[in-house]
């Protein structure tokens, strides 16, 4: 039975990971930050089967104790401060835990790993968000990195440090350059979740409008529970890379909008959306679409849930929570 140990397993990515591990016959192991962590008990519930072990990106000593406890033949690095409105006012913490963090990992990883560097295989969440100000598109694994916030900085970082570790001393490291994938599981500050619960919410009559940022802005959205498949991929493959993780369409969110609102049966959402200056970015990244070809040929692996099906499985999902909320 193969081991694997996820960081940031109580987040969208590490549960659908956790799930797709269980069933392929791995003993599954998370990272959870803190004794009292109030996800801890999500994560017993709908995860009985995964070991849970206490750690700290910024604290190697407990990144060590928990890989010798684990002894993992696989490690996955999912943990990050992922929301990139958060980096602006949270820049210092954001490099410590999604920057230096990677570092950390690898570091326990190498330790840990002793004379047989590759014996663990690594796999590091990069992101689209390294791209920012897009100097060709569709972007691929060559593309030139120009992160436009303190996330993608702190991305650019992990993603260039993993390239370092793996070709300074022969680590199977791998990072999946993954553009933006959503599922019911999305967080609600994250602008799918967001406008998906608004429209369930409107809809009900618990809301009555829905302040958004820039509603031009253009991302390449997949599926959460494809993309999981896509890390487990990339260590099964002989040599270590780096891959983008993509579906190569790209949506404006006021596509986003009119989809979300139409499954709800309300087809002109103008009188019910405000834009507010204050939720722009400092410096926005106006589009981002993924060339995902070398995962296609080299994986094996590509995208099964399109965009409007995604956008509608995130409406139910949240009509039927805020239905039950109401309700209770």
């Amino acid at each position: 039975m193969p081991t694997a140990l996820i960081t940031g397993i109580t987040g969208q990515d590490g549960l659908y990971l956790a799930d797709l591990l269980l069933a392929k016959g791995y003993d599954v192991h998370g990272v959870v930050r803190g004794q009292n962590n109030p996800k801890r008990e999500l994560v017993r519930r709908r995860l009985p089967g995964v070991r849970l072990h206490t750690g700290d990106l910024t604290d190697l000593s407990s990144l060590m104790r928990a890989l010798r406890d684990a002894r993992p033949d696989e490690v996955y690095n999912l943990g990050a401060v992922s929301f990139v409105a958060y980096s602006w006012d949270n820049a210092h913490v954001t490099t410590d835990v999604t920057g230096k963090g990677v570092l950390n990992m690898l570091e326990a990883v190498r330790l840990h790993a002793g004379d047989d560097p590759g014996r663990v295989r690594f796999y590091q969440a990069s992101s689209s968000e390294m791209f920012g100000k897009v100097q060709e598109s569709p972007q691929h694994e060559r593309t030139l990195l120009w992160p436009r916030s303190p996330y993608g900085v702190s991305k650019v970082f992990g993603h260039h440090m993993t390239i370092n570790y793996r070709e300074s001393y022969g680590m199977h490291a791998s990072s999946g350059i993954l553009f933006n994938h959503e599922s019911p599981l999305r967080g609600p500050e994250f602008v799918t979740r967001k406008v998906t619960r608004a429209a369930a919410r409107i809809a009900l009559g618990l809301q009555h409008e829905l302040v958004m940022g820039n509603l031009d802005a253009r991302r390449d959205w997949g599926f959460a529970g494809d993309y999981v498949e896509a890390m487990w991929l990339m260590l099964q493959q002989p040599v270590a890379d780096d891959y983008v993780v993509a579906t190569g369409d790209t949506h404006s969110v006021r596509d986003l909008l009119d989809v979300a609102f139409r499954r709800v049966g309300i087809d002109d959402w103008s009188a019910l959306v405000r834009q507010d200056p204050a939720y722009l970015r400092p410096a926005e990244v106006d589009a981002l679409v993924g060339d995902a070809s070398k995962a296609r040929e080299v994986l094996g692996w590509r995208p099964r849930v399109g965009f409007e099906e995604l956008v509608a499985m995130m409406v139910e999902a949240d009509l039927a929570e805020q239905k039950h909320l109401a309700g209770s």
